[in-house]
């Protein structure tokens, strides 16, 4: 349609997953294969000791005497064992130097060492929800000393007649190491927004709202009452409420959207969840088996203050009729009980299947050879620099088995970090406890320091009203969730869907063509979510914001399902940017392609464009 990089409708025609790749970009050292070893700084009895370990001591090298070895890329067998060794201790020692960017804490522990501002869920409570003091204690001794024998110590579950109680979700998890990229604990979260501040209620009433409308189809935001009251209230926290704006206004536009590039462009839900996902032979139906309308949990004190003592809790009812993601509460299913990196793996077989481009920096060319089920449009889409004289197609590296495994190993190295960031550094709260605060509050009980401006938001009136209609006529200040456990059993700060999805969406990013439009059509579903409609209003969309929006809507699911704060979304995106970053340079150094992983190119979430070198 005459934009550089954008696709025609034909040209866009789902086609098998594709099995080239595309390379990076990012300028550290390239990795020259055939190249001597790489000098390493050890000390006379250090390298004394790695020559005995890389001595063939057998003399077992297959083909030449002395373990020379048939001779593979320009190396022997035995000259390949020490390069792979010299790589591994140049990684390890690159990441020991580099700076240690570590999490820092709010002082919220430090001056409610009761444990009223801090997570808490499982341990046992007080009638009013507060912990039990000796339990919290125990626990932080836990997890800093980290024996096994302190964790099984616990009073977790123990006030259940049965044993059967839910338990702590995996705090050992952040104390675990890595050999890939920065080790968990070298990248951290700054300080989440202390419990008295304005920024809290500010996050807590965007909570609020979000439980309020959880039942508004997508299509009916620009014009619905509650979503234009939602952002009103929210407009007028000013500079402590951290969303985007316009003009300094939430507007329904922007309302539970992240500030990243993208992201506030076009609808809220990304395409990534409506265009059809070719997986090989297959098709994956994109639809959302939803919990019932109308339906919201833990509304009740007694119910709340049994969650929170770590009562198990029936499963969510959930309907018979699938349907598109066409609202908060479909949004919300979807992010409850999905494989945390299956949004972006979707995403990156429709990627594939469409025939994007690769990033222009892959030494074999701007896509894979066949894509969308044609050649490579030169005239389209620009010159194909670097095809590697044209012998050559990606696969095991720089190819999509490549890219779809990578995002795998982020995923994971993206948990330990930000299990190091809840469990070890911040343990924040979960929304739902802050609730509970609330409503012991409103009750008279007691009497926390939340900030003046909670009370004069519009939204705690209406809560009251909308559980009171729950419970026949019993209102709360409690928190609705979305489903029947509330939040899981580990602390708030950072998000785990969040972290795993910036791991994810920055390796999507590096590998495709960010500024390419994302070809037509584009979707939007029915109210009910029981049909896809074509709507060709909704201006053009790149790959690099829907990709930001598809990580952006998961994320900030969680908070519509109540069970997280704003700033555990967005920060922990930024998380698993810096975390798949670092394991994107130690990957540029191990292909032999020429120029390979020279330029993983990616607009970061705060707008800037880096190559990762």
């Amino acid at each position: 349609m005459g934009t550089k990089g954008e696709f025609t409708q034909d040209q866009a025609v789902a086609g098998a997953m594709q099995d080239e790749g595309r390379p990076a970009s990012g300028s550290r050292r390239r990795f020259l294969g055939g190249l001597t070893a790489l000098p390493i700084a050890l000390g006379a009895g250090a390298m004394a000791t790695s020559e005995s370990v890389l001595a063939d001591d057998d003399g077992r090298g297959g083909g030449g005497g002395g373990g020379g070895g048939d001779v593979s890329g320009g190396l022997t067998a035995s000259e390949r064992r020490k390069k792979a060794y010299e790589l591994r201790v140049d990684a390890a020692q690159a990441n020991r130097d580099a700076e240690l960017r570590n999490g820092t804490p709010n002082s919220d522990e430090l001056r409610w060492p009761n444990g009223i501002a801090s997570f808490s869920k499982s341990l046992p409570h007080n009638s009013l929800g507060e912990p039990d003091v000796n339990a919290f204690t125990q626990l932080v001794a836990a997890i800093r000393s980290g024996r096994q024998a302190d964790f099984d110590a616990l009073p977790v579950g123990v006030h259940n007649p049965l044993g059967n109680g839910r338990r702590l979700v995996n705090p050992q998890a952040g104390m675990a190491f890595d050999l890939e990229g920065a080790d968990a604990g070298r990248l951290g979260l700054p300080p989440a927004p202390s419990f008295d501040s304005k920024e809290e209620a500010a996050e807590m009433a965007e909570l609020y709202w979000m439980a309020l409308t959880r039942d508004i189809p997508f299509n009916q935001w620009s014009t619905d009452p509650t979503i234009a009251a939602a952002a009103a209230d929210l407009t007028n926290f000013g500079s402590a409420f951290k969303g985007p704006k316009e003009g300094g206004i939430v507007t329904p536009q922007t309302l539970f959207r992240d500030p990243f590039p993208g992201v506030t462009v076009g609808p809220w839900l990304s395409q990534f969840f409506l265009k059809p996902i070719p997986f090989g032979a297959q098709f994956i139906d994109q639809r959302v088996k939803a919990g019932l309308p109308g339906v919201d949990y833990m509304t009740t004190f007694p119910a709340w203050l049994a969650v929170q003592n770590g009562v198990n809790t029936p499963g969510i009812t959930v309907e018979s009729q699938a349907r598109w993601i066409s609202g908060s509460r479909t949004m919300c299913q979807f992010a409850h009980i999905d494989q945390l990196y299956q949004a972006y793996f979707n995403a990156m077989n429709i990627l594939l299947g469409l025939g994007v481009p690769w990033d222009a920096g892959n030494p074999y060319g701007r896509q894979p050879e066949g894509g969308a089920g044609r050649p490579y449009d030169a005239a389209l889409n620009g010159p194909t620099p670097n095809i590697l004289n044209g012998t050559q197609v990606a696969f095991g590296t720089l190819g999509g088995p490549f890219i779809l495994a990578l995002m795998a190993e982020v995923s994971t190295r993206a948990l330990k970090h930000v299990w190091n960031e809840k469990w070890c550094v911040h343990r924040r709260l979960r929304p739902e406890e802050f609730g509970g605060r609330l409503e012991v509050m409103r009750q008279g009980a007691r009497n926390y320091p939340v900030h003046g401006s909670m009370f004069s938001s519009t939204v705690l009136p209406k809560v009251l009203a909308r559980n009171a209609a729950l419970n026949g006529g019993s209102g709360t200040w409690l928190l609705s969730q979305g489903f029947p456990e509330g939040s899981p059993n580990h602390c708030s700060y950072g998000s785990g869907h969040a972290t795993v999805a910036g791991a994810c969406v920055t390796v999507l990013k590096a590998f495709f063509d960010e500024n390419t439009i994302l070809p037509r059509p584009y979707y939007r579903t029915s109210d009910d979510g029981l049909s896809l409609i074509v709507d060709d209003s909704i201006p053009d969309l790149t790959v690099g914001g829907e990709l930001n929006k598809i990580g952006s809507n998961v994320a900030q699911a969680r908070n519509m399902c109540g069970v997280h704060w704003r700033t555990d979304a967005t920060e922990a995106q930024r998380l698993g940017e810096a975390v798949s970053i670092s394991i994107l340079k130690d990957n540029q150094k191990l292909f032999k392609e020429p120029g390979a992983g020279s330029r993983f190119t990616i607009t970061k979430y705060d707008g800037s464009t880096i190559s990762v070198g």
